[in-house]
Formats: C-alpha cells, sequence, structure tokens
C-alpha cells in the first residue's frame, strides 16, 4: 500500500480509448448479493489497442498510475476493511445505513453487514434476488429494492424475460427487515419501464417513493414512449403488503431534452436517472438525462418542476443529484459515457464526466439553479479504467460544503465546495486499473459517509471501508445518524443546532 501526503495530479496523456406465489427470496445462510455500469446489463470488457496497453504499462512503471489492483490513497485516509463478496457473486450497487447496518446492494440480491465495528464488518445476511440494478434503501423496518431488469415474474427466483412480452415483469420490491438475520419479501410493485434507481420521502404513516426509469420503446407493453416522468408509489408502514402504485407524474410534458441531433452528444430525456430530494425543505433536484430539475415536492403526490436547466456542450448524461446542507447548492453528475467508459483523462478533459455545482438563487418556487463551476477528480486514470462521477453524499461540516464520492475505477474523492466557483480535492483513495490489456468495468458504486467513516461499494473488490482524519471533517465525526439513504438527504443544519 502506497500512501501519498497529497493527491497527485498525473501529467501523462493517457489515451481514450412476485407472481402471487412467487414472493420469495432465498436467504443464503453463509455470511452474503452484478452491478454493471449504467446503463448496461454486464460489466464492460474491451480489448485495447498493443500501442495503448503499452502505454498503461509505461504509465505504471513510470509511478503516474498505480499498478494493477494497488491501493494508493493520501495521508489523510486510512483503509480500515475490505470485505470481498461472498456468496452473491455480482456487481455491487449502492449503500444504505441504519444503526450498526450498512445494506449493499447487488444485482443478484443484497447483504447485510455489522458494521459496529468499522475495522471488522460482519454479514449478517445474504439474500438472493436477482434484478439489476437492485439500488437499496431502508425506512424503519422496510428495505426496498429496485429491479430495472424484464424478468419472468416478481418473485425473487425469477428469470430475464423479454420486455416485449406483457407478462414480464420490472418494478420495486419491498422486504421487511425487523429481523436482520432473516429479511422477509412482502410486497411488489410494477412500474412503468421498471426501476432503475429509486428514491424515499418518508412520512410518519407511509413511505412514498419517487421511482426513476428510462428506455421506453414501441415494442415494450409495459414501458411505452413517450416516458416523461416518474412513478410514485405509496409504501404503508403497518401493512407494506398494500403497497401500490398512486400515480405517474409527468415532469416534463413538452417532452424534455431533445438530445441528437438537436444537441449532438446528449441523451435525449425519456424519464429520470435518478432524484434526491431533502425533505426538510420541501425540495428535490433531479438529473434526468437530457436534464437538470428542481422541484417543490410539499405535496409529496405532485411534485412541481420549478426549475429546469441543460447543459448541451459538456453534460451527455444528468445522473445523480446532491444538495449542500444550506440548499442553496446542487450538484449533478455527468455520466459520459454510461460508467462504462475510460473519461478521466486528458483527452476528456476536467469538464465532461464531471460535477456540475449550480448555486439556487432566488425564493420559493421563484427559485433557479445557475451554473457555477465544474469538478473532476485531479488524477488521470489509464484507458483500461471506466471512470466518470458517480454516486457520493455530504460530509456533515458546520460552515462549509464537503463531499465524498465514488468515480468507478477512479475510485474514492473528498471534495470541498464551499466556494462554489473553486472546488478542491482534500483526499483521495483508489486502486490501480483491473487490467492493463483490455477496459474492464469496475470501481467504486457508491461512496458515502457515515457515523464517522466512509463506506464504499466496489463493484468488483467488496465492501471496503475508509477512516478520514483532516482538520477540515474531524467535526463531522459529532454528527450521528439513526439512517441515511444519500437520495433521501437529512437536514444536517438542524443536527448542528442541537
Amino acid at each position: 500500500m502506497t500512501s501519498f501526503h497529497t493527491p497527485r495530479v498525473r501529467r501523462r496523456r493517457l489515451g481514450v480509448a412476485a407472481a402471487a406465489a412467487g414472493l420469495f427470496a432465498t436467504l443464503l445462510t453463509a455470511g452474503p448479493a452484478i452491478a454493471s455500469p449504467d446503463p448496461g446489463d454486464s460489466p464492460a470488457e474491451e480489448k485495447i489497442s498493443s500501442s495503448q496497453a503499452a502505454e498503461v504499462k509505461a504509465a505504471i512503471e513510470q509511478g503516474e498510475i498505480p499498478g494493477v489492483d494497488e491501493i494508493v490513497h493520501s495521508s489523510n485516509i486510512t483503509h480500515l476493511a475490505n470485505v470481498p463478496k461472498d456468496l452473491i457473486k455480482g456487481t455491487n450497487s449502492d449503500l444504505a445505513f441504519q444503526g450498526n447496518y450498512a445494506f449493499t446492494g447487488n444485482y443478484d440480491g443484497f447483504r447485510i453487514f455489522d458494521i459496529s465495528n468499522p475495522k471488522a464488518p460482519k454479514t449478517v445476511a445474504q439474500v438472493l434476488c436477482p434484478g439489476s440494478q437492485n439500488d437499496i434503501s431502508v425506512s424503519g423496518n422496510l428495505l426496498f429494492l429496485s429491479t430495472d431488469s424484464s424478468r419472468s415474474d416478481n418473485s425473487c427466483n425469477s428469470v430475464a424475460q423479454s420486455a416485449s412480452i406483457k407478462e414480464s415483469w420490472e418494478g420495486m420490491k419491498v422486504f421487511d427487515i425487523s429481523d436482520k438475520r432473516n429479511p422477509k419479501y412482502v410486497a411488489a410493485v410494477e412500474t412503468a419501464c421498471g426501476s432503475h434507481t429509486h428514491t424515499l420521502v418518508p412520512k410518519a404513516k407511509d413511505v412514498y417513493i419517487y421511482v426513476s426509469s428510462y428506455g421506453p420503446s414501441a415494442a415494450f407493453p409495459d414501458c411505452q414512449p413517450p416516458h416523461d416522468g416518474i412513478s410514485i408509489v405509496k409504501v404503508p408502514r403497518k401493512a407494506p403488503q398494500k403497497a401500490a402504485l398512486v400515480k405517474f407524474e409527468v415532469l416534463f410534458p413538452d417532452g424534455g431534452n431533445p438530445g441528437a441531433p438537436t444537441n449532438p452528444g446528449v441523451s435525449a430525456t425519456s424519464g429520470c436517472h435518478d432524484i434526491t430530494v431533502l425533505p426538510s425543505k420541501d425540495l428535490a433536484a433531479g438529473a434526468c438525462m437530457g436534464d437538470g430539475i428542481l422541484m417543490n415536492i410539499k405535496n409529496p403526490e405532485k411534485p412541481k418542476v420549478i426549475d429546469r436547466v441543460q447543459d448541451n456542450v459538456n453534460f451527455a448524461f444528468w445522473h445523480s443529484a446532491t444538495f449542500n446542507q444550506g440548499a442553496d447548492k446542487v450538484v449533478f453528475t455527468d455520466e459520459l459515457g454510461g460508467g462504462g467508459a475510460a473519461t478521466c483523462n486528458a483527452e476528456i478533459g476536467p469538464n465532461r464526466g464531471a460535477d456540475g455545482i449550480y448555486d439556487i438563487v432566488g425564493k420559493g418556487d421563484k427559485r433557479k439553479l445557475v451554473f457555477r463551476s465544474y469538478y473532476k477528480i485531479p488524477r488521470h486514470q489509464a484507458n483500461t479504467e471506466n471512470c466518470v462521477a458517480h454516486n457520493g453524499s455530504l460530509i456533515p461540516v458546520k460552515g462549509r460544503d464537503i463531499m465524498v464520492q465514488s468515480w468507478y475505477q477512479g475510485g474514492v474523492s473528498v471534495w470541498d465546495f464551499t466556494n462554489s466557483a473553486k472546488p478542491k480535492e482534500i483526499a483521495f483513495f483508489e486502486r490501480g486499473p483491473l487490467s492493463t490489456e483490455s477496459l474492464v468495468g469496475g470501481g467504486t458504486w457508491s461512496a458515502y459517509y457515515y457515523n464517522g467513516h466512509i463506506y464504499s461499494n466496489d463493484m468488483v473488490k467488496g465492501f471496503d471501508v475508509l477512516k478520514l482524519d483532516d482538520r477540515l471533517t474531524d467535526p463531522a465525526k459529532r454528527v450521528r445518524m439513526h439512517e441515511l439513504n444519500a437520495q433521501t438527504q437529512p437536514d444536517y443544519v438542524k443536527d448542528f443546532r442541537h
């Protein structure tokens, strides 16, 4: 393991290269569930040219990038633990937290860890329930999974089946996790075009779910164009088996960004990829393929778009969003290349496949999103490494805007955007490429800060725990949460007051 006192900037010019009877989950008894790069169904693997491979090897030999599987990090990061995949072999995806537990999604199901000792996470349960990408969240005694691949039915022993068949199923699954060692599958709700991601809007008696999906086709009976909005599901806490679709809410009555040929290189909007809500402020930010939106969600069944922005120069695919603590900024991510391409290099540059930082100006429903700057990790990656902005969360430091974020094989980056116009990295952790011969999909899918530590779900290498020691972020260690779903942001400002 190599430690660096400051994040390195690499100078080398690296190349681009429930059927009714089927609410059934298989609980794996040995301590664990492929999240593939968006929006595909399997990890990328593509041979590169011999000259490109030679360039990668030369960069490793010269110390410009770490070697295959070598771990490097800034001096203020400590790698406490890694837990490889176990019985569930698919690719790891998102994360959620509750008490002393971490819940890790995987295209083949999910795994529950006891993280009471962050240095030694222990597997509590592993549930086999295939259905990409198994985006995961928790609220009280309920766990929610997104299924975004067409299946033969809604059970956990379904098989892949064409979306052109009316009886095929995609959507939301609900589990009872009151017994963490024995999760019970209790409900399924089919949603149009499935559920690529989902976002919880928790209320006292019910949990609302904003379901994001895309990719409609006239050939798909349950995923018809136009698909210009989100599905809203309501789950009664005391009777989750009664979970049901409330409505499909149209967010883009004009169809959204048309994409090419009007806007070459930009995804046409046909739904949203991900939504982040700030319940304490009745706000939501949507990353919707070709559009970024700001919404008023005071009535969770009637989200109202109050502003909408596009970046047809540098943003290819609006992927996710994160509010700052003061609710006057949003960080949007651009998943250039769908998460399966090498985009962290000199050829792509610092503004594409990056974060876009937007200030929120004005009041009430007249608030507007105003672009301020881009942020991208300052270390070039090999042309065999998929790398682009991906999932992250705030690190709760009073008076500052600091975020930890995944970059696939670009690793984990901790960065400060207190000055919206001048974001700056303050810590990093990454592994070297999985291969010097092929672009093989991998790296960290999600990296979130929870109760004093950073937890990362690496698509290939497993579950990582990092400790961050830095004068800028140390105050966050005093903030303790009972629950964290990164796309349902807590009111950290309230925590600071108490």
